[in-house]
């Protein structure tokens, strides 16, 4: 099946093996992308460029900027606007790994099977190269106002209005309404010591896991000129996917290995941290993580005239991806 045929009213079903060739294929083309748009490694500041494209190219499933893709091709859009944003999200998401992994945070040594930004430039220049990933984001996405300048006159300033909502979702998604917001809380509990309660612990997840999924497919949704309407619907399937995600990644912690997994099993225990796993154990986490997925599928498969089966695919693979 090619690609102009999960558009805009065509449901097509795949088998596994199609999917995990389209998977592959798509994976190589945001590897391509995300390299066009990182820096050059040269100047006085090139040890912080060396860093950041380090964490970068360390690997990675590429997710957010793959669901801003597919999200935006579900409602029609151009995907060369959607490009910069791609780059640009794997570059936010990427930061905070990096400040993720600071002694001051989890304090890991390796992740996805290599060392660990601040373990490979020392711990200054891991700081600084997540902050300079972060700023270097917002000034990617500029660079879809240069693409919007080739369209015709009467598309021009529609766009650009499309562009400024997708890096206010963007901003706001990954700042402390978001991302940031949710690490903090984590962060105070495990310095307490906290026993978090239900409310607090799916506050974190939503917040700190949930919240840069749903700005990776409300911002492709908008690219592509959703309404007002499937936006509040898109930014309702990501909650859920984001939160079955982070329940899936609770549930590997404690039953994966460290060469499977590509970074230290254990670590919430370690790290004292209380996860769904601590609440529920195993085997009701995995039931949740089925419950949660099956609702946003089935939210998916009722957005009217809106297909795109291999973002339904995409989706049941992350939340049941087993690294």
């Amino acid at each position: 099946m090619k690609r102009a045929e999960m558009g805009r009213g065509t449901v097509n079903k795949w088998d596994q093996k199609e999917f995990k060739q389209e998977l592959c294929r798509c994976t190589e083309k945001m590897e391509t992308i995300i390299q066009a748009y990182l820096p050059k490694e040269e100047g006085f500041q090139r040890t912080v460029l060396e860093a950041m494209n380090y964490s970068v190219l360390a690997g990675g499933k590429r997710l957010r900027p793959m669901l801003l893709l597919e999200s935006c091709r579900l409602f029609g859009g151009d995907e060369r606007l959607a490009e910069p944003f791609m780059a640009a999200i794997e570059m936010i998401h990427t930061y905070s790994l990096v400040h993720d992994d600071l002694p001051a945070m989890d304090n890991d040594e390796f992740r996805r099977g290599k060392q660990t930004t601040h373990i490979r430039y020392g711990h200054a220049m891991g700081i600084l190269a997540g902050d300079a990933l972060l700023n270097y984001a917002f000034e990617t996405m500029t660079e879809a106002v240069e693409i919007a300048k080739h369209l015709p006159v009467e598309e021009y300033y529609t766009t650009l209005e499309r562009i400024l909502q997708a890096q206010r979702i963007l901003a706001r998604k990954s700042g402390i309404y978001g991302m940031v917001g949710g690490q903090t809380v984590d962060v105070e509990a495990t310095e307490k010591q906290e026993r978090l309660t239900q409310e607090k612990l799916d506050f974190i997840y939503r917040l700190k896991t949930g919240a840069l999924i749903e700005g990776a497919m409300m911002a492709g949704a908008v690219l592509a000129g959703a309404s007002p309407d499937e936006l509040v619907k898109m930014e309702g399937i990501a909650s859920k996917v984001g939160l079955a995600f982070q329940i899936q990644d609770d549930i590997l912690d404690v039953t994966s290995t460290v060469e499977v997994l590509g970074k230290p099993v254990f670590s919430d225990e370690r790290n004292q941290k209380t996860t769904y796993v601590t609440y529920r154990g195993v085997d009701e986490c995995r039931r949740l993580v089925e419950e949660i997925s099956g609702e946003a599928l089935k939210e998916l498969s009722a957005l009217d005239g809106h297909q795109n089966e291999f973002l339904r695919q995409l989706l049941i693979w992350l939340i049941s991806r087993e690294k």
